[in-house]
């Protein structure tokens, strides 16, 4: 597969950077996260696992899909129509749109536990609005948490007491400022897996612990017995456990990961991959918890908009007609698969690692952030976006996987000599990625 040229993104990206802070709206889609000076950053259309770039190069995409959205695959035929027929019919109005109950019966009938809902447009701001209503029904200000939350300043407050506090929940080296300073000590971070930290949060905080927030997985399968403990903590103390559930959530299955497990919390969050692309965030819960939204203030005129409603709706309904839980996770187990024989079979130290729906190759050699942008820029130039993370759709088809596995043979070839010839650098032509996951580093 020929690439003519992609001159014209990295133009752009570099135009950007000087009127945009930081260049775009998301970390994860800077173009130095992936390739700096080569990645072509932006796109003119997209179909399927399909990209094309703005100098008209087509690419396979087996990446991050949009950073997880679309597991239905780019611009879904059947979603994008649902989509038309809400503009054509009004995508605002004085009046509510009547999609807003029927999502909400939706995810209710999904997740039996749960009684009341209130919405968003991502998964940030869905966050926030889970620890605003659970702070009302509890009482408490202060916030237990594990894992990634998002940018709000009830996150990112935990780094005002030690500046390394939120480098083990996946990014390492945010800096809080701009948040009140008064946030200080509201958020106490513990790490997955490790519940005694957790506990001595609670002997350290006595009664003022109101919120146990936690992603149920990021990088591997739940930890039940984790999990359970939490649940039992969370009882005793008067706390409200929320399951962020927005990079875990439809993707094994319909609905949130928990469902699969023998465990209710009391909220959980969700978004991205529910709306496949579409901006939508939903805040489920039981009702005693959620009526707390009646007591403070969680209002905003874009959360009423039809579309994300709609995008929400047309995606459940595929995902249960489909069993779309089932194929991502056999498409999963046979990339893993495919890729651990090549790995082996070129004597690299890569393993494949994360859960089965959006798994990461997990780079043990050295210098292992040379490693993943060699193989993301040989892998440009066969027509294939490819990192160390794959977020896996309905889109990728046995036949465009075994191209991709077919490539990716082709340049670990190609890579495993470099190492053993000492020559992996020289075949870089531009910068080394940026390392801004901790999934990126040799430590993972």
């Amino acid at each position: 597969m020929e690439i003519k040229k992609r001159h014209t993104g990295q133009q752009l990206w570099n135009q950007a950077k000087q009127l945009i802070p930081g260049g775009n709206q998301l970390l994860s889609k800077r173009a130095e996260m992936f390739l700096p000076n080569q990645w072509p950053a932006y796109y003119k259309k997209a179909k399927g696992c399909e990209v094309w770039d703005l100098d008209d190069n087509h690419y396979y995409d087996l990446s991050i899909m949009g950073i997880g959205t679309c597991v239905l695959g780019y611009a879904n035929d059947e979603v994008n129509l649902a989509i038309k027929k809400a503009v054509d019919n009004g995508n605002m109005s004085t009046f509510n749109c009547y999609e807003e109950v029927e999502l909400t019966k939706k995810l209710i009938e999904i997740h039996p536990w749960a009684e009341m809902a209130r919405f968003a447009r991502s998964g940030g701001e869905a966050v926030s609005i889970a620890i605003r209503i659970a702070r009302a029904s509890s009482g408490k200000d202060k916030v237990a948490f594990c894992g990634y939350h998002g940018w709000h300043d009830w996150y990112l407050s935990s780094n005002l007491a030690d500046g390394k506090n939120l480098d083990g929940q996946l990014l390492p080296g945010l800096k809080p400022l701009g948040v009140p300073r008064v946030l200080k000590g509201t958020s106490l971070p513990f790490n997955y897996g490790n519940i005694d930290e957790l506990k001595h949060h609670v002997e350290n905080n006595k009664g003022e612990i109101g919120v146990i927030i936690t992603e149920v997985s990021r990088d591997k399968s739940p930890d039940m017995e984790f999990l359970f403990q939490m649940r039992e903590i969370a009882n005793e103390i008067g706390a409200v456990l929320i399951f962020d559930e927005i990079s875990s959530g439809f993707r094994l299955n319909t609905g949130g990961i928990h469902l699969l497990y023998d465990i209710e919390p009391d909220m959980i969050v969700l978004a991205k991959a529910m709306g496949n692309g579409y901006p939508t965030g939903a805040v489920i819960g039981r009702e005693m918890i959620m009526q707390a939204a009646q007591d403070t203030f969680i209002s905003s005129t874009c959360w009423t908009e039809r579309i994300g409603f709609v995008a929400a709706l047309e995606t459940i309904k595929i995902y249960e007609r489909d069993h779309i839980g089932e194929y991502v996770a056999q498409m999963g187990e046979y990339i893993c698969g495919e890729l651990t024989k090549l790995f082996k079979k070129h004597s690299l130290n890569i393993e494949m690692a994360g859960l089965i729906a959006h798994p990461y190759l997990s780079i043990k050699e050295d210098n292992p952030l040379v490693v993943k942008s060699v193989y993301t820029q040989e892998m440009l130039k066969r027509g294939f976006l490819a990192s160390n993370l794959i977020y896996v759709s309905k889109a990728h088809t046995k036949e465009i996987v075994n191209k991709y596995i077919e490539a990716s043979d082709k340049v670990f070839k190609i890579i495993s000599q470099s190492i053993e010839s000492g020559t992996l650098d020289s075949l870089l032509a531009g910068p080394v990625c940026h390392g801004g996951f901790k999934r990126l580093t040799k430590k993972d």
